[in-house]
């Protein structure tokens, strides 16, 4: 708290016991079950929509298994793709296997206590969430009956009413994304209409621009420079976020088989970690976790970070700790696993069916 100086000491002692007074008056600790810790998304089984938020405090090495459903004694019914909170407001994208099911789950923050839902038509499939302020940005496949993608958009949503008030076409299969200093990177997922990269100017909500990649776009984050890292096919590119002019391109192998994916950045925001992908006939998922540099000039897959493939990596930015996702099937508890900085393991923790995300708080 500042406070000019004052020349009489009697008006000194009476601003003194004035600055007391008044961070006295600051807003009580907040309370509830889920006030602090790590947050788990758990995608479950799609057909099942048995998924779910695993829940445990740092210090500990057990979970909560389901928080709603702790929380409110039904469960979320569908498979969770994202969490993110505001203030004292949870929201939770939840995609479930049939039709006009889907929602947008509103909780509040540190009791996980229900506090309503946006659904079909506003919210169809839904994947990743970045909050601006108080509006939600919710990226959503759309109907996306024929597999085409070609009903995706960004649901704007207004956190004080709950309400979608505007949808961005973005008709590629909207999916991951980046928000940087009042502009929304958006990724998508389709292999063949989708290798572009769209930026949304988060003021006036319209398409800023659409730039053509070279691969499936897949927004990573913005480094300690300010510059935005972009993932498209095997490479990794080092954006200018005010020019959007490609400053650098780092590849990630030659085999175009193996895709990259479950990209996070250090708390220092000068490294950057992802799981290497390769799939069998029967589309079984392997590979290895790896890092770079963002001064790197290329990126060296010959020498994993961690030889074991996960299907989430976050970086704790309390701790600092690794926390990747572990997922034996989609019919078993799935595991989060801590590891230190130099890759040794610290322990895992048993969470939901199919973890791919973590939340910190």
């Amino acid at each position: 708290m500042k406070m000019k100086k004052q020349l009489a000491s009697s008006l000194a002692i009476a601003f003194s016991t004035l600055a007391v007074w008044s961070c006295n008056q600051s807003d009580p600790a907040p309370k509830g079950d889920y006030v602090s810790g790590v947050f788990v998304m758990n995608e479950g089984n799609f057909l099942q929509n048995n998924g779910g938020i695993s829940h445990f405090a740092r210090e500990n090495n057990t979970a909560t298994a389901d928080v709603f459903a702790a929380a409110n004694g039904t469960a979320l019914k569908g498979g969770v793709q994202d969490y993110a909170a505001s203030e004292e407001q949870g929201i939770i994208l939840v995609d479930n296997s049939a039709a006009g099911q889907d929602k947008v789950q509103f909780v509040e923050r540190y009791t996980f206590k229900d506090e309503g839902t946006i659904g079909a038509p506003d919210i169809e499939n839904p994947r990743e969430v970045v909050i601006v302020g108080r509006k939600a940005y919710v990226s959503c496949w759309g109907s996306n009956s024929d597999y085409q993608y070609g009903t995706g958009y960004i649901a704007v949503i207004d956190l004080t009413t709950k309400k979608v008030t505007q949808k961005i076409n973005i008709a590629k299969g909207p999916e991951n994304l980046v928000y940087n200093a009042g502009k929304l990177f958006v990724g998508t997922t389709t292999f063949t209409n989708g290798k572009i990269l769209t930026v949304i100017n988060t003021n006036t909500d319209q398409v800023a621009q659409s730039i053509p990649m070279e691969g499936v776009v897949t927004p990573i984050g913005v480094d300690v420079n300010g510059k935005v890292w972009i993932n498209a096919g095997i490479k990794a590119l080092r954006l200018n976020p005010e020019s959007l002019v490609t400053e650098a391109t780092l590849a990630i192998g030659t085999d175009a088989a193996k895709v990259p994916g479950s990209f996070t950045m250090s708390n220092d925001l000068k490294t950057i970690f992802f799981v290497l992908t390769e799939f069998d006939a029967n589309f079984n998922a392997s590979g290895k976790t790896y890092k770079f540099n963002i001064t790197d000039s290329q990126v060296d897959v010959s020498k994993p970070f961690i030889s074991r493939y996960f299907t989430g990596l976050t970086i704790d930015p309390t701790q600092g700790l690794l926390y990747a996702a572990v997922t034996p099937s989609q019919t078993q508890s799935g595991y989060a696993v801590r590891y230190r900085g130099d890759g040794n393991v610290v322990d895992s923790i048993k969470v939901g069916i199919t973890p791919t995300g973590f939340f910190f708080q």
